[in-house]
C-alpha cells in the first residue's frame, strides 16, 4: 500500500482523472458562478478547454478518454457554484443530457435526492466523504474504471488520499497567474509518478502519468 492510500479506498478498480490546466497549474479562477463556471477571470474556461470543444476532431482519443468510465466522482463545485442548502431547481451546467452517461457521485455536505437525467446519467449526492463516494462508485462501475471528474480541489484531495492510478493532464500553453484561483497539486504531498505518455499539439499538450507502485 502506497503512502497516503487509505485501506477503505483501495481495491482492484482503476481510478483515472482528466484535468485541463494552465502551464502554471490553474484549473479555474476565483468566484465561480452559474454564468462563469470557471470563475470570474473571463475566458479561463475557453483558454483551458478549447482543445476539447473547438478542436475536438484533432483530440478525439483524449476526448473519448474523458468520458469512458463506468462511474464518476466529482466535487460539488463541479456540479454547482452554490454553497449551503441545495437549490433544487439547479440541475447542472449540461442541460437535460449530461455527457457522463453513467452514475456520478457528487461530494457535498448537504443531502439531496438522486437526480436522474437523460442518457443514463444519474447524479447521486454523497455526504459521507471520499470513502463513501469511491465505495459507491466502484460498486456502480463494476469491472469498468472510475473517473475523478474534478474540480481541481477534489482532484487534490484524491491525490492526497492516494486513490488516483492514472492522471491525464491537458496543459494549455498559457500562464494564468490567477490570484485566488484553484491550482492543481496544492497540498497533495510527495508522489512518485511514472510518465507513460505525451502528445503535443498547438492547442494543448497531453501528459499521462501513473502512480508508481511500491516495491
Amino acid at each position: 500500500m502506497s503512502p497516503g492510500r487509505r485501506a477503505g479506498l483501495c481495491c482492484m478498480t482503476s481510478v483515472n482523472c482528466d484535468l485541463s490546466i494552465s502551464l502554471d497549474g490553474y484549473a479555474a479562477g476565483p468566484n465561480p458562478s452559474r454564468e462563469l463556471p470557471f470563475g470570474d477571470v473571463v475566458g479561463t474556461g475557453d483558454v483551458l478547454h478549447s482543445w476539447a470543444f473547438e478542436h475536438a476532431e484533432d483530440h478525439a482519443e483524449e476526448v473519448a478518454g474523458t468520458l469512458g468510465a463506468g462511474a464518476y466522482v466529482m466535487g460539488r463545485g463541479m456540479f454547482s457554484p452554490d454553497t449551503g442548502p441545495w437549490d433544487l431547481a439547479w440541475r447542472g451546467w449540461w442541460g437535460d443530457d449530461p455527457p457522463y452517461h453513467a452514475p456520478v457521485f457528487v461530494l457535498t455536505h448537504h443531502d439531496r435526492a438522486s437526480l436522474e437525467m437523460d442518457g443514463g446519467t444519474t447524479f447521486h449526492f454523497v455526504t459521507g466523504g471520499l470513502d463513501e463516494a469511491f465505495t459507491r462508485a466502484r460498486a456502480a462501475a463494476g469491472e469498468r474504471d472510475v473517473a475523478v471528474a474534478g474540480g481541481a480541489s477534489t482532484v487534490n484531495a484524491c491525490l492526497a488520499a492516494g486513490v488516483i492510478d492514472e492522471l491525464r493532464l491537458h496543459v494549455a500553453p498559457v500562464l494564468l497567474d490567477v490570484p485566488g484561483g484553484v491550482r492543481l497539486f496544492d497540498g497533495v504531498g510527495r508522489h512518485a509518478l511514472e510518465a507513460v505518455g505525451a502528445r503535443h499539439t498547438p492547442e494543448v499538450t497531453h501528459l499521462v502519468y501513473r502512480r508508481r507502485q511500491a516495491d
